[in-house]
């Protein structure tokens, strides 16, 4: 059985935005922007890493298998460290996890700007990098499913959607900051002033850019949703953890399947497809670089789009209608880079356009749980669905697609089929009666 929704969650009404509505908008945006660009940073100098923190006489494919898997331990904590933030944010507030995060998340990012090389301090390097790395993974895992809680539950009800879609979208702000950042480094630098210096004027502005969002968090306010249940005495009774497994594991699987739908394509089309169409395919690297630059601004503007269109049509319908659309550009997309870099450009745009359907995810998993288990509920499902969806991603894509660039496009195709199906089991029970948890992911009232 679902427990049902209480009177207190998105209780505002039906209305329009008013300007403190936009200012906690866009500071959870722009903060959640900064975190995640202090978190997929490493990504970007991953060969630099590798050379600095692992010996010299090892394997290029060792060092390189080590860095990434330095990279994926961020992931694999998440869901440990996402549960017992969410945990507090269910019982203490949503603010005080909200901006915790972002402080967790600058300090080992200024750490590892800083910290000696292997050359220098030996088999400690690593080691102090892993921990480093553990700590930016507790931080994210509470931070995104604190941001679209915390930002939902101040909106009026019929704007969820679009305030998650935005939440989104300042996701992928944060990989066009790093991409921005990267190109800049890249530029004005040699290789070998990158490998010595370079790298770490990116975490160091990370850690700068951290200290900023925690700063513009002190102007939010606790949501209304937990003011209203902290003053009913409504909180959980018992461990939301142990509520949201005993009482809501259909919220959870459709929570999962969506996280790894938002991650795994995110992944896939912006992270790993342009390394692959410069070491595979040998695309002038300049070229790549503009292209999914472009890809990640249209990804930014399609998440906000498909939550605009949620809140007016309902999620369901514009997940079904949007992963097939992304099956079609895919496919078109990769077809075209096997047959030179013609249409290069505005496909990638396209493909990048389309995958912000994944915006419409998180109002699904803000709305399948009740007020007072609901950051728990998120934070394990979203944080479980990210290592598969963005922890694994890199290594099921580089075997997908050793021999072809179209075991991408597969891959990219199975997901947008998860994320058809999910919309579909929603309309579906939409119209036949779902559980009272879930019920109101149908088209709102007019």
């Amino acid at each position: 059985m679902q427990t049902p929704l209480s009177t207190a969650d998105f209780s505002a009404s039906v209305k329009t935005l008013t300007k403190s509505d936009f200012r906690t908008l866009g500071l959870a945006t722009l903060g959640g922007a900064l975190e995640f660009y202090d978190f997929i940073i490493f990504v970007f100098f991953a060969n630099q890493i590798g050379q600095l923190f692992f010996p010299a006489e090892i394997p290029d494919w060792l060092r390189q298998s080590q860095t990434f898997g330095l990279f994926a331990v961020g992931y694999f904590v998440r869901p440990l460290s996402g549960t017992i933030m969410g945990h507090f944010g269910d019982l203490i507030g949503r603010k005080r996890i909200f901006t915790f995060s972002i402080i967790l998340m600058a300090a080992p990012t200024l750490a590892i700007g800083l910290l000696p090389s292997y050359s220098a301090i030996g088999v400690i390097a690593p080691i102090a990098l892993l921990i480093l790395r553990v700590l930016q993974g507790a931080a994210i895992g509470g931070e995104i499913p604190g941001a679209w809680v915390f930002v939902s539950e101040h909106l009026p009800s019929n704007r969820v959607s679009l305030a998650c879609g935005t939440l989104t979208a300042g996701l992928t702000v944060g990989i066009l900051l790093g991409s921005v950042v990267n190109i800049g480094i890249t530029r004005m630098l040699p290789p070998a002033e990158i490998t010595r210096i370079g790298w770490r004027i990116a975490f160091l502005l990370g850690g700068v850019f951290g200290i900023c969002a925690a700063l513009l968090r002190q102007w939010l306010h606790e949501t209304p949703v937990f003011r209203e249940m902290s003053a009913r005495k409504a909180l959980a009774a018992e461990l939301p953890i142990k509520t949201v497994l005993s009482k809501h594991q259909t919220a959870v699987i459709i929570s999962v399947l969506l996280g790894w739908m938002l991650n795994g394509g995110m992944a896939a089309i912006i992270l790993i497809t342009p390394q692959l169409l410069i070491s595979r395919y040998h695309f002038s690297s300049t070229l790549v670089s503009e292209a999914s630059c472009l890809a990640a601004l249209c990804l930014t503007i399609g998440c906000v789009l498909s939550g605009w269109l949620s809140d007016r049509f309902g999620a369901p319908p514009v997940l079904m209608g949007g992963s097939v659309c992304l099956i079609i550009a895919n496919y078109l997309f990769y077809a075209d880079t096997k047959l030179g870099s013609a249409f290069l450009l505005p496909l990638y745009a396209l493909v990048g356009l389309i995958i912000g359907v994944v915006g419409a995810a998180p109002s699904i998993m803000v709305k399948s749980f009740p007020p007072a288990i609901r950051f728990t509920g998120i934070s394990l499902s979203y944080n479980i669905s990210a290592i598969f969806g963005a922890g694994l991603t890199p290594l099921i894509v580089t075997i997908v697609a050793a021999n072809d660039l179209f075991g991408v496009a597969h891959y990219v195709a199975a997901l947008s089929l998860v994320g058809f199906a999910v919309g579909l089991f929603l309309w579906k029970n939409r119209i036949q009666g779902m559980p009272a948890a879930v019920h109101c992911l149908g088209k709102p009232a007019s």
